[in-house]
This record gives structure tokens, C-alpha cells and sequence, in this order.
């Protein structure tokens, strides 16, 4: 059976999610539709970016991957359908799968020229629909479009590094549902860096001295939970499940209490800056 993913910025008010669903049901008896999210923020290819690179790996070889961000066709935005690591994404060529592909090679990559079938100004029911339902019935790529080797390149925000390899100066690349702040700056990158040493993350007006591995390791469950204090609205940082480094504040909801976005008075694209200690010797240094 076919796994056909949706991930666009339609909402939840309007017919354009139902629309494509029931398009897709039209052509293919077997298949099955996956809402990633419909909730990206309008045009926002980055938020996107983010939200499908960590979820498609979670799915079947051979899934089909529709985005329907940014996708109206022009002379500057063409339609893609592209096989990455295994997957098929279908998109509109805006630089998303620049960002997609920034660790792993498409195999494969098709400019979509089936436009002479297109009925009205959505492209994501026309084209969209039609490729990935060809795509599930074993149709090749090489029959809905042409071959190219280059997509459009948009230039990510990467983090700094100092000269002294004591400062890692990165930004705000995600707010999630719970208002939490997803920095691009990585575990990965954090560790070599850091090497152990202390530090300080400083965002705006708050700092943080300690990254814990999951949520609840800010509280100390070996004290009485009525002499532990206040631990709802705790703040911390997370090395979060996509191995970022996320601010966040503890069983935060942003409807009543606040989150960290909106307490820290962070949004995308903020700085925030992590200062280690410097070495204290040559020899601390060689040992490290």
C-alpha cells in the first residue's frame, strides 16, 4: 500500500487539505494519507524544511512526500520531483529541497512538464496529486518531467565559531507547538566545540549553564514533590529529539502561562550565543 505524506501551510480552516485528500482517494483505492502538518506558518520554506527533514525518516522506502509550500507555478518556480535518500519529494523548486538535501544527495531529480493538464490555479490538487499518484501506481519519473542536475540553493543560516573556539554564535530556526525555541545549533556541533568544558547560553535576556537529555531531568524526583518548589514553568534547555539544542520552559502552554518564545521574547531567526570557558593551559588544552 502506498504512503502519500501532506505537509503544507492550508490550516485547518479552509477545504485545500480535504480538496488534495479527496483527489488522491479519486485515483488510488490503496493508499494511505499522512498529515505531517498543515500548520507551517504561510511561505515559511525553512519551517518546513525543518518539520519534514525530521519526519520523513520516520516513514517506509519509497513513501511519497507532498509539499505544498510557496508552490505556484512561475517562470522562477518550477515543479520538482526529486528521490532523496530513497523517499520522493514533490515541491515546488523555492530552495526547500536545498535544505533538505544539505546532508544527502538526491538521486534523482525530474522538473515536472505534465502542465498542459493543469484545470485551475492549484497546483498542489493539478500537479502535485497526478505525480505522486503516478508515482504510487510504479510510474518512473523520467515520464512526468525532465532530468536536471541543478535545484535552487537557499543559503541556510549555519552557526559561528569564533577563532578562539570559545564562542558558538547560532539562531532561532523552529518555534514548536508548546512555544519551545529550536536553535540550529547542533549536539554534534556543541560537543566538538565544547569539549567538555563549561558554559553559558545566552539568549536575549536569559542564560543557561546546563543541557539536560530529556525534559524531566530539570526536576529532582529524589525530593518530596511538596518541598520541590515551583517546577511548572521551569526553564531549561533540551538537546531535543532532532539533536538540536531547543530553550524551553517546563509543561509550558502558551494559551495561559506563556511559553519560552513569548517569555524569553524569542522568534526566528534570534540570536543565541553559547561561551565555554577558556582553556586553562597548553596542557589542559593537549588533554582535552
Amino acid at each position: 500500500m502506498a504512503i502519500i505524506t501532506l505537509t503544507t501551510d492550508f490550516g485547518q480552516k479552509d477545504y485545500f487539505a480535504a480538496a488534495v485528500k479527496g483527489a488522491i482517494y479519486n485515483e488510488l483505492d490503496d493508499v494511505r494519507i499522512v498529515d505531517i502538518s498543515h500548520c507551517i506558518s504561510p511561505f515559511h520554506i525553512s519551517e518546513a524544511s525543518y518539520i519534514i527533514k525530521n519526519a520523513y525518516k520516520s516513514f517506509p522506502k519509497g513513501s511519497i512526500h507532498i509539499i505544498g509550500i510557496d508552490s505556484e507555478l512561475t517562470p522562477e518556480n518550477k515543479h520538482l520531483a526529486v528521490l532523496l535518500d530513497d523517499h520522493y519529494f514533490l515541491c515546488a523548486n523555492n530552495g526547500i529541497l536545498s535544505l533538505l538535501a544539505s546532508e544527502i544527495k538526491p538521486e534523482k531529480i525530474v522538473e515536472i512538464n505534465i502542465h498542459d493538464k493543469i484545470e485551475t490555479n492549484f497546483p498542489v490538487l493539478d500537479v502535485f496529486v497526478k505525480v505522486a499518484c503516478h508515482i504510487a501506481r510504479g510510474g518512473t519519473l523520467d515520464v512526468i518531467g525532465k532530468n536536471i542536475q541543478e535545484i535552487r540553493y537557499l543559503k541556510q543560516i549555519e552557526p559561528l565559531i569564533n577563532s578562539d573556539k570559545n564562542q558558538i554564535i547560532g539562531h532561532v530556526i523552529y518555534i514548536d507547538n508548546y512555544g519551545n525555541v529550536i536553535t540550529n545549533i547542533s549536539r554534534k556541533l556543541f560537543e566538538n566545540i565544547g569539549k567538555g568544558r563549561q558554559f553559558t547560553i545566552s539568549a536575549r535576556m536569559v542564560t543557561f549553564n546546563k543541557v539536560y537529555e530529556t525534559y524531566s531531568d530539570c526536576i529532582n524526583f529524589k525530593i518530596e514533590k511538596d518541598k520541590r518548589g515551583e517546577e511548572d514553568g521551569k526553564k531549561l534547555a533540551v538537546f531535543n529529539s532532532a539533536g538540536y539544542i531547543e530553550l524551553a520552559i517546563y509543561k509550558s502552554n502558551p494559551l495561559t502561562v506563556g511559553s519560552a518564545a513569548s517569555l524569553f521574547g524569542l522568534q526566528n531567526r534570534d540570536t543565541v550565543t553559547i561561551k565555554f570557558e577558556a582553556y586553562a593551559s597548553k596542557d589542559r588544552k593537549a588533554e582535552l
